[in-house]
């Protein structure tokens, strides 16, 4: 399938964010995924997957989370300074921004002609627990997180008290989440955690534990671990294809394997 890359710059509470936009080039209408990137904001893995996602026949809005404090256009860098530098901004950054820019993006996709109305979301890292709030909009049918930070320890945004564990009832649509039991941002007490928020909440959802460390997912760098994320890609797609292509939610409800 030949795709097109493109950005719109969207207008947030906080200013421009820039927003970029991978699409199907056939004519027709797509579902819409909301892609949240690593700290690391545009990165090449965050365009390749995004690349992916659109080949598969949707319409990708990847937001610039830290349109805050960068101008518009600004990747880091996969180094210890950027590395500094982006979980500097990921507790500078307030919640109501980051809940407004995910409100930006989905109000975005819906007013496309190329979007067909139905929208998940996927995020990696800061992304992963970006992607579970996205999901508390009643818009998101579908949502894909991947090894989420902060969400069991509340510590994600300006003064480290997000409320995104208690709010999980909010999640209507269906979840698939994905997690490395070496990840040392996430022990295995705080993936317990959510594990019980969730089915305490009746979120419908599935749950993945792959023997990695942090990051697994990324195509760069000395932790990746392209079988297993070959294997989680592709579970992804099937909730994707299943719920926002045919319209298809799982009954099943919550599952855990390792692996």
């Amino acid at each position: 399938m030949l795709i097109q890359e493109d950005y719109v710059d969207l207008t947030t509470p906080i200013g421009v964010m820039r927003t970029f936009i991978f699409r199907p080039v056939a004519e027709g209408k797509f579902p819409g995924i909301i892609f949240f990137a690593e700290i690391y904001q545009m990165t090449g893995p965050i365009a390749r997957t995004a690349r992916m996602l659109a080949c598969h026949g949707y319409v990708v809005a990847v937001p610039e989370i830290y349109h805050d404090f960068e101008e518009p256009g600004t990747p880091f860098e996969y180094n210890q300074a950027d590395t500094e530098k982006g979980n500097q901004y990921k507790t500078h950054k307030t919640l109501s921004s980051y809940d407004d820019d995910a409100r930006a993006c989905i109000d975005h996709l819906l007013s496309r002609d190329d979007c067909n109305g139905r929208l998940g979301s996927v995020g990696i890292c800061l992304g992963g627990h970006l992607s579970v709030r996205c999901a508390l909009n009643p818009e998101i049918q579908a949502g894909v997180s991947f090894y989420a930070t902060d969400i069991h320890s509340h510590t994600l945004a300006k003064g480290k008290q997000d409320d995104t564990l208690n709010r999980f009832s909010d999640i209507k649509g269906e979840m698939l989440m994905i997690w490395g039991k070496q990840d040392p941002h996430i022990p295995s007490a705080g993936r317990q955690l959510i594990y019980a928020e969730l089915t305490k909440a009746n979120v419908n959802f599935t749950w993945h534990e792959f023997n990695a460390q942090h990051a697994f997912v990324r195509d760069e760098g000395y932790r990746y671990n392209q079988p297993i994320a070959d294997i989680c890609n592709d579970m992804m797609f099937e909730m994707f294809n299943r719920v926002l292509q045919l319209g298809i939610q799982d009954p099943v409800g919550s599952n855990t394997q390792n692996c």
